[in-house]
């Protein structure tokens, strides 16, 4: 793509690659073994390209357990190296939570703010699966009011059949009178965790930071409908493509279907 942009448009390398958020060291990469290692670097540059968020660790078991490339993970790595790509997030370990054996014992859910071009504020409703952190919804609106998580969680329900239990925290939607009564009369449990610990709900808080990096902090939103279309567009690539590192490295559908 760089090249492209150099050859056909007559910019200079530097500023194709600073628009396509490469490095020049990208651009002038030259695998030296076999013609194979350009296949390896032409996978790492589209793969770190179109998910700008993922290291190392996504990249490769995306090839491999989502692409059947079967390449020597010292050899990726090298490559990955020598085009720069690394990506030094730091990730923090979440507190350790019971791991549901079976679908629809635990659900985790929590709320996301951000906003829209013209300045209103954006919420989102988050919903998953605690067994196999598959993102069972991502409902965005100007306001979620507890009816409409009533109305979300039903419909999930609908497809995904019935939780033992949702955690969540102390949120006044949480909280309310109304959701309290639809748990109370679907005999679910609510969980809710104690009061400035969030690590208590930690399944949905890394699935909330991977909705922000990946998702969230990607897009500058022109309306309500914009950003749901993008939303369920990024939900199923999370649970169809992305590999989870918390589930050995799969996406959580394939985890499902080995269950």
């Amino acid at each position: 793509m760089a090249i492209n942009a150099v050859v056909e448009h007559s910019v200079s390398i530097r500023l194709a690659c600073r628009s396509l958020g490469i490095s020049e060291s990208c651009y002038h990469y030259n695998a030296k073994l076999s013609g194979e290692n350009a296949l390896v670097a032409d996978w790492l540059l589209r793969l770190t390209y179109a998910n700008k968020q993922w290291g190392f660790g996504l990249c490769f078991l995306y090839l491999r357990n989502m692409k059947g490339l079967r390449w020597n993970h010292k050899r990726v790595y090298r490559i990955y190296r020598e085009l720069e790509l690394n990506l030094r997030i730091k990730r923090d370990k979440p507190e350790a939570l019971i791991v549901p054996v079976a679908i629809n014992q635990v659900w985790s859910m929590d709320f996301m703010s951000d906003s829209l071009i013209d300045g209103r504020t954006l919420r989102t409703f988050n919903a998953i699966d605690d067994y196999n952190r598959e993102g069972l919804a991502i409902d965005v609106d100007l306001s979620i009011p507890s009816l409409r998580v009533i109305r979300s969680l039903e419909q999930v329900i609908e497809w995904r059949g019935k939780p033992a239990a949702i955690r969540c925290d102390n949120g006044p939607e949480h909280l309310s009178g109304e959701l309290v009564t639809w748990a109370n009369k679907h005999k679910i449990t609510i969980l809710y965790i104690q009061p400035g610990k969030p690590t208590q709900n930690a399944y949905v808080e890394r699935f909330n930071r991977t909705v922000r990096h990946e998702w969230l902090n990607m897009y500058v939103f022109d309306s309500v409908e914009q950003a749901q279309e993008l939303a369920t567009d990024w939900l199923w690539k999370y649970n169809n493509e992305r590999p989870n590192m918390a589930i050995g490295g799969i996406p959580p559908k394939q985890l499902l279907k080995a269950a």
